[in-house]
């Protein structure tokens, strides 16, 4: 009789367990930030290595041979147009000219010996022709004879500074050796390359034609006083880097710039109603960016984004996102797709404000 009363028992006992389970409390959903892109028109910079280059800058060289008699500049230099620079021994050229002179008085006596018998026809009207061709033919070598001295003192061609010298006092020169270079600093040349999307993003957007405006950031990570200007753009695209050359040119009152110096242009490009997001709520998955989307009902769901453009600590997103939709901003690491949540919606300015690149 005892089995049959235990056997009886064990549904009044799995009865009871059942009617326990239908009071076990509800699990608690986890609580969450999570915040909507910012629409808003921004302005990211973008920064490109350059190469800083006088607006000229010339090689000086010598234009006769001989010896380097005097230097009557110093290195460094800043000179005017016009002033001397070398001196190349003139005595030669000077006793050259000296000859051509003589040649050319003579070449006039002759040829007005000849004019006052042409106009008595005592010699033939060729006679004369060949007289004045004589002079002439003197008087040219006497202009030559000039310019050969002339180029014995080489003069700056335009204000500048001078260079680093290569020949000294005393050295013989021949026609075109190296004396020094003069750069005329005032303006200043930065060049730059431009990735041929980037080009093409700058050109539709400023379809106007008007001057894009540039930043110079110099080697001690200090940015020059001056603004620059896109004053022109190379030809054509290199094939190998895919790139285009642009030239900025910049005022350089205070000389503070040199040729060959090198530094960084920022260029601020304007993108209109741009969707900003925190770079906290972005991950990474295979070299795709996700985040995750949090709908009416808590729950989550994780979505590919496109980036457009990366600053100080937000992303600027191209495809992927509304402007309405939720997005988790942490916690990445600890939901996945169908997990549901208590979501904390917080403003997006509210959000942006506290991240380095909006707090200003």
């Amino acid at each position: 009789m005892k089995p049959s009363h235990l056997l009886f028992g064990l549904p009044i006992l799995f009865l009871s367990l059942g009617c326990q389970g239908h009071h076990d409390h509800p699990k608690i959903k986890p609580k969450y930030q999570v915040t909507t892109p910012l629409q808003e028109t921004t302005v990211i910079t973008r920064d490109y290595v350059s190469q800083i280059r006088a607006i000229q800058h010339i090689e000086v060289r010598a234009l006769e041979e001989g010896y380097l008699e005097q230097i009557l500049v110093d290195e460094g230099q800043s000179v005017k147009a016009g002033q001397p620079l070398f001196q190349i021994m003139p005595r030669l050229y000077q006793a050259e000219l000296g000859k051509a002179a003589a040649a050319a008085e003579f070449a006039e006596i002759e040829y007005q010996n000849t004019l006052k018998l042409a106009q008595g026809k005592v010699v033939a009207p060729s006679e004369l022709a060949l007289a004045k061709a004589k002079l002439d033919k003197a008087k040219a070598l006497f202009q030559l004879s000039q310019v050969h001295l002339d180029f014995t003192q080489l003069k700056a061609p335009f204000d500048g500074i001078v260079g680093r010298f290569v020949a000294r006092k005393g050295s013989l020169l021949d026609k075109g050796d190296l004396l020094t270079t003069l750069s005329d600093n005032r303006e200043m040349w930065v060049y730059f390359n431009v990735p041929e999307a980037e080009y093409l993003e700058y050109k539709r957007t400023n379809s106007a034609g008007k001057q894009l405006k540039v930043r110079l950031e110099t080697a001690d990570h200090r940015m020059f006083e001056h603004e620059g200007i896109i004053t022109a753009i190379e030809a054509d695209f290199d094939n190998q880097t895919g790139n285009i050359a642009y030239r900025a040119t910049f005022p350089n009152p205070s000389g503070i710039l040199r040729h060959g110096q090198t530094g960084k242009i920022l260029v601020d490009f304007p993108v209109n109603d741009a969707i900003v997001i925190p770079q906290a709520a972005v991950f990474e998955l295979l070299d795709k960016h996700f985040v995750f989307v949090v709908d009416d009902s808590g729950k989550v769901q994780s979505r590919e984004v496109a980036i457009r453009n990366q600053l100080a600590d937000v992303y600027l997103i191209a495809s992927g996102l509304q402007p309405t939709d939720k997005i988790l901003l942490e916690g990445q690491r600890k939901v996945r797709d169908g997990d549901l949540i208590d979501p904390k919606v917080l403003e997006p300015k509210k959000v942006l404000s506290s991240l380095s690149v909006y707090a200003e």
